[in-house]
């Protein structure tokens, strides 16, 4: 019989990379780290006490800043852990813990994007009906479905992971992904494999086609409409589109990062290829959203100035 060494453990090889520079590392990814949680909360804070931002574009945004909340604490907290010890150790579970967190983050992330397409889209190209269509019920709906959704279809191929037994520990990441898990198993995976590939399907496809089939009809009504009401359309559609062109280029990075062989690539890229797609989506959706909202920009303006109301003038629109 076949003599081999199964492991409850792993060792996060990415880290080694960046321990001559560690401190400033931390300090970068501290201060990254404090930046979402306060730009979060903040958004989050005003949609839930301004009363005119109580619409389902709202409502939306306001799961996505709490989506961000969710994927940079199941980065971050762990990552400033390991940039200050000598031992890059992650026990099993809570590389499995990781594994899920980080994943139903994207699927959520991707979801929630989608629904905020579609949203934009009844608003532009049904505007008379748009209260109907998005109702109070439909909205709440659509929000527990884009987290039940992740949840469910990403825990069919997880449960074949945690179920596997594995022969070897280094993951060449500063995180865990079930990719590199998987990797690292004693078993034939190829089923995994082929599993892991239509789940794939099933959390990317639908929500793409619904962004594809939202801009192409508001473009077909954008190019059929007055130039004061292309204007309108690009103004409020805008923090969508870099909302979703930032969540693609991390993924982007990702796969660039997880399937190809960057050894040859300095340091620092490769760490921003590793890391984009879970800091940089939760950092500057609050940001561009919190900036393109004219209620988020004058409660602002009211906490620096600490005064109830402020004219007119301050106000950029």
């Amino acid at each position: 019989m076949e003599n081999k060494s199964y492991f409850t453990s792993f060792i996060l090889a990415g880290y080694r990379e960046m321990d001559n520079l560690k401190y400033l590392y931390f300090t970068i990814f501290l201060l990254l780290y404090l930046i979402i949680i306060v730009a979060s909360l903040f958004l989050i804070g005003v949609i839930c006490v301004e009363r005119s931002l109580h619409e389902p574009m709202y409502f939306f945004l306001c799961n996505l800043a709490v989506n961000g909340l969710y994927g940079s604490t199941g980065l971050l907290p762990s990552m400033l852990s390991h940039l200050m010890s000598e031992v890059h150790e992650v026990s099993l579970s809570c590389c499995l813990a990781q594994v899920f967190c980080l994943h139903t983050y994207g699927i959520a992330e991707f979801t929630i994007l989608a629904l905020m397409g579609y949203d934009r889209y009844v608003a532009i190209c049904y505007p008379l009906q748009y209260n109907s269509i998005m109702s109070p019920l439909r909205v709440y709906t659509l929000i527990t479905f884009s987290w039940l959704y992740p949840i469910c279809s990403f825990s069919i191929f997880f449960i074949s992971t945690a179920r596997l037994t594995f022969c070897g520990r280094v993951l060449e990441k500063v995180y865990c992904t079930n990719h590199s898990v998987v990797k690292l198993s004693c078993e034939d995976t190829s089923i995994i494999n082929i599993v892991g590939l239509v789940g794939i399907s099933f959390t990317i496809v639908p929500q793409l086609l619904m962004l594809l089939y939202s801009y192409a009809q508001i473009l077909i009504i954008c190019l059929k409409s007055s130039r004061q009401s292309q204007v309108k359309a690009l103004k409020t559609c805008t923090p969508h589109i870099v909302a979703v062109v930032n969540y693609s280029v991390g993924c982007l990075f990702e796969i660039i990062h997880s399937r190809f062989n960057m050894s040859h690539a300095p340091s620092a890229v490769r760490i921003v290829l590793a890391l984009y797609f879970l800091i940089f989506p939760p950092l500057i959706n609050p940001l561009i959203y919190g900036i393109s909202i004219q209620a988020v920009r004058v409660k602002v303006i009211q906490i620096l100035l600490k005064r109830k109301t402020v004219p007119e003038t301050v106000i950029i629109k």
